[in-house]
């Protein structure tokens, strides 16, 4: 078996490389692992956490032997390496949240558990589906409207001396507000078309995202599909008390919509989805786990079992559990 840490210094308000790394090396030498089976090494660009997993994998798959990959970062990273060891059966690839957002971790456990060192050494792997989107491999939530338009804004307010990363947020949310709101988008879900004048839509395989957004609170990251939330364009006083429920997930309660929410959301469960604005302003931001870019179509297909991943202990009897209990009512 070997283990690799791939850290992140760019990741977050500080870089965490300086009192992780021997915190690495001391929680290794607690679990037992034998000190030249363990690997540490920094990304230097964006893109890189790829390029070192599929090498690490390359050369353990080379040599007969398991590879448990960790990102110490945000959920950027971990895609990254999620990416890199793609068609790899030997690899496996778990976080350390160290990022501005971390929401993949909301799916499985608390940032407690997944910042246990202890605890992600004695954790174990599972597989789970991902989303293969055209804005790359997604392992949690990939959507497009308002949400995503104010991510793509926050790094410029960013360049502002002393805005932080929840005042660029805050900024950038007003900046949308004070625009026009709202895109007539046109979908096809599993061959289900439908045209809808919109505030945003998101494509979940995870529960959370956008810094802690329960888009879709019971979402089930390896049944075979993906909850797709789409929230109808509305005015902007009403944005406020929708953003609210939709936060804290109060718009979806025992698989269904509550009645509260039925009149702005539409739910469906799908395998494919595809979606592309038709209001002649062209492109809609996306956003796929926190990276975004402008795209005139979005794209987003269901990859089932295609990813193993890491979780501490704690998450990962939690998840056993669950499946268990899933396979034993028959609801799998």
């Amino acid at each position: 078996m070997r283990y690799l840490f791939i850290l992140n210094p760019a990741a977050g308000k500080q870089d965490c490389t300086v009192q992780l790394i021997p915190q690495l090396q001391q929680a290794a030498v607690r679990a037992g692992i034998p000190v030249d089976a363990v690997a540490t090494c920094k990304t230097e660009y964006a893109g890189h956490a790829k390029a070192l997993a599929r090498a690490a994998a390359e050369e353990a798959a080379k040599a007969g032997e398991q590879l448990h990959i960790w990102t110490a970062g945000g959920d950027g990273t971990l895609v990254e390496a999620l990416t890199g060891v793609q068609g790899f059966a030997n690899a496996a690839v778990g976080c350390l949240p160290y990022g501005s957002g971390n929401d993949f971790l909301r799916t499985y456990g608390t940032r407690e558990e997944f910042t246990d060192l202890d605890a992600q050494l004695a954790g174990g792997e599972v597989t789970i589906d991902t989303m293969q989107t055209n804005l790359g491999l997604s392992a949690t939530i990939c959507a497009a409207g308002l949400d995503a338009q104010v991510a793509y804004g926050i790094p410029k307010f960013r360049r502002i001396p002393l805005c932080g990363g929840e005042m660029a947020y805050a900024l950038s949310i007003v900046e949308q507000l004070c625009g026009q709101i709202g895109r007539k988008i046109e979908y096809d879900i599993d061959g289900e078309k439908r045209t809808v004048d919109c505030l945003m839509c998101a494509v979940c395989n995870g529960k959370a995202y956008g810094g802690g957004f329960l888009a879709a609170p019971e979402a089930v990251p390896d049944d075979g599909w993906m909850d797709v939330v789409i929230i109808r364009k509305v005015g902007r006083l009403t944005i406020a008390k929708l953003l609210g429920m939709y936060k804290r997930g109060g718009h979806f309660v025992h698989g269904q919509l509550t009645e509260q929410a039925k009149p702005y959301f539409i739910y469906r469960r799908a395998k494919q989805v595809t979606l592309r604005p038709v209001d002649g302003r062209g492109p809609i931001v996306a956003t796929a786990d926190g990276e975004c870019a402008p795209c005139d179509r979005v794209e987003i297909a269901l990859h089932p079992q295609s990813a193993r991943i890491l979780l501490p202990k704690a998450a990962y009897e939690r998840f056993c559990a669950q499946r268990e209990n899933a396979a034993s009512a028959g609801t799998r």
